[in-house]
């Protein structure tokens, strides 16, 4: 599954299209201490996090994350939006809580899989 099939399923609010949509998708991952999902992060996951900031687009741009959700409500600034937009960082919204966004995900996942 690539980033273009997460978001045409309409599941989540495209806040920024990175312009990465070709981009795969290998999982789900969840953390919201940003020092632990620098290094642990798997390149080409879709992080689900509440941590809606900017130091939070840096880790997902040096983990090489395919994307970031930001479950339970949580939205960026105008400021740290803009800065996803600089980066090409793909960005959506979900209100779903964390672990029920990253369960959404590996099922779509799943549905692509051979």
């Amino acid at each position: 599954m690539n980033i273009n099939q997460l978001i045409s399923k309409n599941i989540f609010t495209l806040a920024n299209d990175g312009g990465n949509g070709n981009f795969s998708i290998a999982k789900p991952f969840c953390c919201d201490l940003l020092s632990i999902a620098m290094g642990k992060a798997p390149a080409g996951c879709v992080w689900v996090t509440v941590m809606g900031n900017s130091n939070t687009l840096a880790v997902a741009s040096l983990a090489e994350a395919a994307c970031i959700i930001f479950a339970e409500g949580i939205t960026l600034d105008d400021a740290a939006l803009n800065k996803a937009k600089e980066h090409n960082i793909t960005v959506m919204y979900t209100e779903l809580p964390i672990f029920d966004a990253a369960l959404k995900v590996h099922q779509l996942i799943q549905e692509y899989v051979i």
